[in-house]
């Protein structure tokens, strides 16, 4: 029998627990993570004991959900989830039991489960538990539901996103029949927050397999969860610098980006308004003005939606904004572009950028790509110099100005008027050249 290398503090839980006569295992994810050679994030104990008996054994617990069996029991500053095995009752929402029932039977605990590969438990004296084939399936890869996947995906909506989840984190597919019950079933999802939809799309996004985040509109999620895709799903570009349709674009380009919640969000939306901004010119060639903005528009409705905070959906939108902006790899174009796009968020600017051409057309690509990188080396060197970027770095400011005469709105934009003079040629960034200028446009 293979023993597992699990932490001290999960050994003494588990020994003080049998050592009352009670069973006790770790369960779940921890052990599907051990058994894939993988650290676990969180080592969470299921055990025949009741909470009030697991909170005795203890010194320090907390009551982290009593009504349904969970004591968190702290050692030192780390918290390890203990909950007694359980059988769930009723759920009308979709979402949570309406009431659960303490059992003695690990079986029974484990068949309220969500899949075969979270449905295994371990202690060192008895080995694995697997009782529903998780093991058999982690070696086949593909994610099944324990027992009836309507069932499951009844009791618990948010299961469906959780299976999508699992399949990009860890490359398996989904069962046929798992799969099949998420597309007759997926109008449950609507009953799941819009918070929990947000953490299991982005967990899905920021995967090794991001664009497995397609699945949501192979089964029909995306209808209660993103309508807006629909416009470019299967949409042709023919354009000499694209070869695929809008959406399979879209994931690629996702892919193309390294693994960071705010620059896989952008690629996901950067181009979901060219469903409604598709244009063909007489030589066949397809155009999509203004989509940028547009995509910028539907972007926040969707993020504002799924309750993103201010912070990361104005990054996003951001982002897409200037997603297509075309720069001239010169010294004045780069620097204009800075202040325009705005240097904080420049680097991102240049991610995306080589993410959105690495979906592509692979004739194009290399072109775009070199491109790209002499506007990056020109934006290197521009860091280097420490060269004017923006107002702060203006050798004059409003006290100046005011000094000068100008009140108000006209501070503004007098000092404006001084950084594109700045911009254009960045030896002008000096106190008394800038003031000269200022009283000559004031005359």
């Amino acid at each position: 029998m293979k023993e597992f290398r699990i932490p001290k503090n999960v050994k003494d839980i588990l020994a003080t627990i049998h050592g009352a006569g009670e069973e006790a295992y770790i369960v779940g994810g921890c052990v599907r993570d051990l058994l894939l050679g993988v650290e676990p994030n969180d080592w969470d104990i299921t055990t025949s004991a009741l909470p009030q008996q697991v909170k005795g054994l203890f010194n320090r617990t907390i009551d982290t959900g009593l009504e349904h069996g969970t004591v968190t029991v702290m050692v030192g500053k780390e918290g390890y989830e203990v909950t007694t095995y359980r059988i769930d009752g009723e759920y009308e929402d979709h979402r949570r039991p309406d009431k659960v029932e303490f059992t003695r039977s690990l079986e029974e605990d484990l068949l309220r489960r969500d899949f075969t590969i979270n449905a295994m438990a371990y202690n060192p004296e008895v080995g694995i538990i697997d009782l529903y084939k998780g093991l058999e399936h982690l070696q086949e890869r593909i994610i099944t539901c324990v027992g009836n996947p309507e069932d499951r995906f009844k009791e618990d909506a948010l299961r469906m996103l959780r299976a999508i989840r699992f399949s990009a984190k860890l490359d398996f597919d989904i069962e046929f029949k798992t799969y099949d019950a998420i597309i007759k079933l997926n109008k449950l999802i609507s009953h799941v927050s819009p918070e929990r939809i947000q953490i299991e799309l982005t967990k899905t996004l920021i995967s090794k397999n991001p664009a497995k985040i397609q699945e949501i509109v192979s089964t029909g999620l995306y209808e209660y969860i993103m309508p807006e895709l629909k416009t470019i799903v299967g949409m042709d570009q023919n354009h000499p610098y694209h070869e695929l349709p809008v959406d399979l674009h879209t994931y690629k380009a996702v892919e193309s980006v390294e693994a960071d919640r705010v620059l896989r969000w952008t690629m996901l939306l950067h181009d979901i308004g060219k469903g409604t901004s598709k244009t063909t010119d007489l030589d066949g060639i397809d155009h999509f003005m203004n989509h940028p903005i547009i995509s910028e528009k539907l972007a926040k409705k969707i993020l504002k939606r799924l309750k993103f905070d201010n912070k990361s959906m104005d990054r996003i939108c951001h982002l897409i904004r200037y997603h297509d902006h075309r720069i001239p790899a010169t010294f004045k174009s780069v620097r204009k572009a800075l202040y325009t796009i705005g240097p904080d968020y420049f680097e991102d600017y240049l991610k995306i950028r080589q993410g959105d051409i690495m979906a592509q057309a692979k004739g194009k690509r290399e072109e775009s790509l070199n491109k790209l990188r002499e506007v990056e080396k020109v934006y290197r060197q521009i860091l280097e110099s420490g060269q004017c970027l923006g107002l702060n770095d203006l050798e004059v400011s409003g006290r100046e100005m005011l000094d000068l005469g100008y009140k108000g709105k006209a501070i503004g934009e007098v000092l404006n008027y001084l950084l594109e003079i700045v911009l254009e040629d960045p030896d002008m960034n000096e106190r008394s050249i800038l003031i000269a200028k200022a009283r000559k446009w004031n005359s």
